[in-house]
Formats: structure tokens, sequence, C-alpha cells
């Protein structure tokens, strides 16, 4: 058995790429060897999705980011730096190549996510006025690589999907900004918010209630947003007679769904309504979109839905489709084009694009690994990152205790490879910089919040590299 004294990179700094390095540091510890890790990013600052991928009237995130903060600030064993260095601004494929990276460390682990739409071929989806929820995601979250602007200068409005990401969507679309005020929102975000004419926000989904992606959390939560008014309609629940909730999550997302049937009218300002049984079929419009056709469905009986051959269509002035994300490819990495992953098996990577199983046929690819969305798919929730994590990293270590992991053949420190190419990289001494920066922002804000996004790249990496101490 080999001793383990492992360096390893880690490519993307969302939960799943901060898990990983906090599992595999542990790990190698209790086998008696030691690890750095080096957790590269493509943006300035750390967290990933949870950062820029979740809605900003979700204070209950912030007990996540500080999980997350507390791994990355962990000291090593000898209290002389960080068991996990953060090195942020820097895209491998771009700033620094895959073959690069193999010849600096032992292992190199890919949690990059998935952060595009996946695709809703249907006819006119492509109209101006048409965008991926992701899109829209990034801008609300103040992402620095998305317009600084957004024109909401229609009534109505659709969401496409019955998952976590549609409810948020649609909640943001549906709140008055006011409301939004003492979240943590970028300033060009309230701003867009404010001028927004939305009257009308329709949430459609091709299944029935029962069949909801939702989290009772995210529904009750859109309950209760003010000055807006749920409406459903009586028809979608007739399928509901007789059927036993399978979960206890289900039984109570039900009865919120069921309580807004006979909830009044308060004659808000604003309508979200929640269509089910409605199976997306054309975009309509000529230079921009004008409405959306729909087929009603009616449930088989063994989970699944089929067109009626009834059609309906509404009229709208924006859709937005929100039916999963879909990861990118790293430059020089296996990619499956299918399903938007790496190839992997159990988080070895493979070089067959279609491998799911050992008995697939993909050969690993030595000292590459995945975990994740980019490994799995976008599935699940923080939860599942975890245990996904715990996979992936006990076949790394397995692996580099069987000697099956190369030696890297470059011993010296990729900040100085960075450095020499003038790669304006951020370091956590530089993120902690720019969190400073952002609750100073808030505090004194005409609104005063927790913190106030800084939105521009340039700006953001200014502001981590001028007080940030450079590790080394």
């Amino acid at each position: 058995m080999t001793d383990l004294n492992l360096r390893v990179a880690i490519v993307g700094s969302g939960p799943a790429g901060i898990y990983a390095g906090n599992i595999l540091s542990n790990s190698v510890r209790e086998a008696g060897g030691t690890v750095a890790i080096d957790l590269f990013e493509s943006l300035p600052a750390p967290y990933g999705l949870i950062r820029y991928g979740v809605a900003p009237d979700h204070p209950r995130i912030k007990g996540i980011v500080n999980s997350l903060h507390e791994m990355l600030d962990a000291p090593n064993e000898s209290g002389s730096g960080r068991t996990i260095r953060f090195i942020g601004n820097v895209e491998v494929g771009r700033d620094i190549a895959l073959d690069e990276l193999r010849e600096r460390y032992d292992a190199v682990i890919f949690a990059t996510g998935a952060i595009r739409d996946a695709a809703l071929n249907i006819p006119g989806i492509d109209l101006p006025g048409s965008f991926g929820a992701a899109d829209f995601v990034a801008w609300f979250d103040g992402h620095p690589d998305v317009p600084r602007d957004w024109t909401l200068d229609g009534e109505q409005v659709a969401v496409i999907g019955n998952g976590n990401v549609a409810l948020d969507v649609a909640r943001i679309l549906a709140k008055h900004a006011e409301d939004l005020r003492p979240t943590e929102i970028a300033d060009n975000v309230l701003a867009g918010l404010e001028a927004s004419k939305v009257t009308d926000v329709h949430v459609f989904g091709r299944r029935g209630p029962a069949d909801i992606k939702f989290t009772p959390i995210e529904l009750r939560e859109l309950g209760e947003v003010p000055n807006v008014d749920i409406v459903v309609s009586d028809e979608d629940f007739a399928h509901l007679e007789g059927i036993t909730p399978a979960t206890n999550q289900l039984k109570v997302m039900l009865r919120i769904l069921q309580s807004w049937r006979t909830r009044e009218s308060t004659g808000a300002s604003r309508r979200l309504h929640l269509h089910f049984y409605h199976a997306p079929v054309e975009v309509t419009g000529t230079d921009r979109v004008e409405g959306m056709r729909f087929e009603r469905t009616t449930p088989t009986g063994d989970g699944s839905v089929v067109g009626t051959g009834e059609y309906r269509d509404f009229e709208l002035d924006q859709v937005y489709r929100a039916v999963g994300y879909f990861g990118s490819p790293v430059l020089g990495v296996p990619f499956d084009e299918v399903r938007g992953v790496i190839p992997n098996v159990e988080g070895r990577v493979t070089d067959n694009a279609s491998a799911a199983t050992a008995e697939d046929g993909g050969t690993a690819v030595r000292g590459l690994y995945a975990t994740g969305w980019i490994k799995r798919g976008p599935i699940g929730l923080i939860g599942h990152t975890k245990s996904d994590a715990m996979e992936t990293v006990s076949h790394l270590v397995a692996d580099a205790q069987a000697g099956l992991l190369a030696t890297p053949s470059e011993q010296g420190d990729v900040l100085d490879l960075l450095a020499e190419r003038d790669v304006a990289f951020t370091t956590w001494d530089g993120w902690r910089a720019l969190d400073a920066h952002e609750r100073a922002l808030g505090e004194n804000h005409r609104y005063p919040r927790e913190r106030v996004k800084v939105v521009p790249r340039d700006e953001q990496v200014a502001i981590s590299r001028d007080e940030a101490l450079v590790e080394s």
C-alpha cells in the first residue's frame, strides 16, 4: 500500500467542490497521510450556485454558506495555512490547461456543476421574449457574466416547469420590489424589478398536483408573498380522488394546494396562477413572444401523462423555461453531450461518453474524478452532494493507496505559473475582503441589509486583490 502524500486540484467551489475537499482532507488524515488541496473557481468569489443560483429572499441559505465558509477557513494541521487553498477567477481550459494541472497534482476532481438551461425543443422557443430560467436566475443573483439589465415590460408572463427553480423564478417575478429590499439583492436588479410591469405570472406543469417536484417550504413561501393572490383551477384536482400521497412531503404540499382552492381573492395587484396538466406545444408570435399553446394532458395511472387532443392558448408577453439544468464541457475532459455530464463510474472519469456502470466498457482516466451535478446530472439537494462526494473521494483514496495515480512531474507552485501569465487570480483572503466590502455596502445602504452584492467582475477582482495576502 502506497503512503498517502497527495496534491489534489478541485475544479469548482460550489458545495460539491467544497464538500469533496473537506471529505478528502478528513479521509487522508484518517488514513495517516497528508494532502494539499487547491480549489479552482472560474468566478472571483466562492460558493457557486449557493451565491449565484438561489433567490435572494431565501435567508435560510445563510446556514449553508456559513458551513461552507468554515470548511474553507479551516487551518491545516500545522497551523501555517489552510486545509483548502481557494484560487478564484481562474478558468481551467483558458487560464490553465488540464495537462498543466495533471503535471502538478496527483489527481483532479471536477465539481463544475450544471449552469446551462436544458433545452425545450418546441417551435418558437427562440423568439425574443423567451428565456432560460438559468439566465434570469443569474441576473437576479448578480452574476458578473450576464447583462446588468433585464426588461420586464409585459403584464402576462409564463414559467414552464414544476420544480423549485420554477417556483423561485415565479416568486421573484410576482413579488413586489419593495419586499426584496431587505435582501442582499444587487442595486441594478432591484431597479429592474421596481420597473416591472408584470401583473400575472402563470406556472405550467405537464403533470398533475401529485407529481410536483417542489419542496414544502418552497410551496408554502409562495402563498405568503405579500399582495399576490394564488389562483388554481378545480379541474386540475379531479384526478386526486382516492390517491394516497407517496410521502409525507407530498401530503403536506397537496394540503397546501387544496387550501388555495378555497382561498378568497384579496384583489391583490398581482396574481400567480398554477396550471397543471398543460404540456407545452408551441411559443407563438412573429417578431417576439405573443403567446403559448399547450395540450391538456391526463394521467395514465402509471405515473405518466398523455395528451388529450385538447389545446389551449394563452396570450403572453414573456416565457421562462425552468425544465432543468445542463452541464458544460471542460476543455480536454471527456463529456457526454446527451446527458450533460462528465462520463464516470462512481466518480472515476471514463473515456466512454455513455458509460454509467463498470460494465459499459468505459476505461477510467487515471487521476481524473467527478462529483456533484457534473457527475450525476442536475438532480438532488445539498444532502445528496455530500454522499456523492464521499463516493468519489473513497475511490480517489483507494486508487492512491493502490499506487494507481501518477506522480506529479512539476513541483512548482501553480500560483507562480498564473502570475507569470498575468492571470488576476483571487484568494481566500481576497474573498474575505470582498465579503467585508459587500457587508459594509449593505450596512450603509438606503435600505440597510446584511450585504449588497458587487456585480461587475473587474470590481470584484479589484477589491479582492487590493487587500488580499497572496498565499504560498
